[in-house]
């Protein structure tokens, strides 16, 4: 059963990734073209807020203060149970499957969750350094992960595995 979020807090997340090819390379082709199809996916998907696009419909040109390497995907999300369907229970899982093929294998946390409220949406420096955050303090109410998630009230959630 979904945990109650309450409606004044939406879940935002930011995930980022190392190319091992630069985009309009071949050897990233299957990834730049699914873009479209798994951004109209996540839109299309229940819970599905908002999500961060250039003038191409996607970020592949947003720039990161984590670096001008490093691709960024961030969305908003009704809740954590939202989220976890999109990434793991949709088309998206067979593309995720094959990050290996596109990215470098990340040797520290390259996924965030926080909660926000209803109707901000977080720049690219605030997501940033939420990552950071829970790169340096690990997963706490304030930046966290699907294996160690948190209410908006701070609670922790007891979610299943995917």
């Amino acid at each position: 059963m979904p945990h109650d979020t309450h409606a004044a807090w939406q879940l935002a997340q930011l995930n980022v990734g190392k190319t091992l090819y630069p985009m309009g390379h071949p050897g990233i082709a299957d990834f730049e073209n699914a873009l479209d199809a798994i951004n109209a996916l996540a839109e299309a998907s229940p819970g599905f807020v908002w999500r961060l696009k250039d003038d191409t419909g996607n970020a592949t040109g947003v720039r990161s203060p984590l670096g001008d390497d490093v691709l960024v995907n961030m969305s908003v999300w009704r809740d954590v149970e939202s989220l976890r369907a999109y990434v793991y229970k949709s088309g998206h899982t067979a593309y995720l499957a094959r990050r290996k093929e596109w990215f470098e294998m990340p040797t520290e946390p390259h996924m965030v969750l926080w909660w926000v409220p209803a109707g901000h949406r977080p720049t690219v420096v605030e997501a940033a350094a939420r990552l950071m955050y829970l790169r340096d303090h690990g997963p706490t109410p304030q930046a966290f992960t699907f294996k160690r998630a948190f209410a908006p009230d701070g609670e922790a959630l007891a979610l299943s595995r995917p």
